[in-house]
């Protein structure tokens, strides 16, 4: 077991006062039999309500309402956690290998059917073009093996660029480009997963790495496959890793645009455009 202190700020600077609109908060991260919240604070600003629920993913949701106009929306989130995952090292016999084609039992096929649908059905022939340059045809009988070909492929193929943009790139935008960010990586991972016929959903959580115990770090996204007698499995391929006591899962989600950290809106004169500032620190602690 190792413990984890994530710090999430984020920060709205309108030029003028505006009316903020309920917010939608996705920063807790999720318990399980591998993860146990030891202590939480959060801190808003301005004055506020808050509702906690969960939704039909099982994610902690907040909504937040704001009581009274304000130039600064202020968020900030201080979690330490318990994690009780094997390092990723451990999990690799998970990545491979499976059957090809592959299916799941009649009695998982109903509830994984709708994480096996393409979200960018327009994009399937160059996705399936790509998997069978790099072997894994749709139509092979060769066993599948996700780590070792399809991870390690889009992690060695592809160039790491830092996003500030809203949403994901599709698959054909980042196969054409050749770059994206750890969000479009995910979304490319799952695509793919999906043509094989694997039940396959995005997450979006914390990565502890050397980067992030200075802070000045952001949100990551990975995705995650079902695999039978496994269950849900993570991938990484923005480091090329399974997912281990290094990843703290925040929000899973069939399409990766609806998970964001924090999402809502103003209402405020047209001219104004708030400046973000995002901080996220993830420390060892003792």
């Amino acid at each position: 077991m190792q413990r984890l202190r994530i710090k999430h700020v984020t920060e709205y600077v309108f030029s003028a006062p505006v009316i903020l609109n309920c917010h939608r908060l996705l920063i807790r991260p999720r318990e399980g039999h591998d993860v146990r919240i030891e202590s939480s604070k959060l801190d808003i600003s301005p004055a506020y309500a808050i509702r906690w629920y969960r939704d039909v993913f099982d994610n902690s949701l907040a909504l937040v309402h704001f009581k009274k106009q304000a130039n600064r929306l202020r968020i900030a989130s201080e979690v330490v956690i318990q994690h009780y995952e094997a390092d990723a090292h451990n999990t690799t016999a998970y990545g491979c290998p499976l059957s090809s084609p592959f299916s799941y039992e009649q009695g998982e096929l109903m509830d994984l059917a709708v994480y096996q649908q393409p979200s960018f059905m327009q994009d399937q022939p160059a996705l399936q073009c790509w998997l069978r340059e790099i072997g894994l045809g749709v139509d092979d009988s060769n066993t599948l093996c996700l780590h070792a070909t399809l991870n390690q492929a889009i992690h060695s193929q592809f160039e790491y660029r830092i996003r500030e943009e809203a949403g994901v790139q599709s698959p054909l935008r980042t196969l054409n480009l050749g770059s994206g960010s750890c969000r479009d990586y995910a979304t490319l991972f799952i695509e793919a997963c999906r043509s094989l016929g694997l039940a396959s959903r995005f997450v979006s959580g914390y990565l502890h790495a050397p980067a992030t115990e200075a802070g000045n770090a952001s949100t990551h996204a990975w995705a995650e496959v079902y695999i039978p007698g496994s269950g849900w499995q993570g991938f990484d391929p923005t480091i090329g890793k399974m997912t281990g006591n290094s990843h703290i899962a925040v929000a899973v989600a069939r399409n990766p645009e609806a998970v964001p950290p924090v999402s809502g809106s103003y209402i405020g004169p047209k001219h104004i455009a708030p400046i973000m500032r995002v901080n996220v620190q993830v420390n060892l602690l003792e």
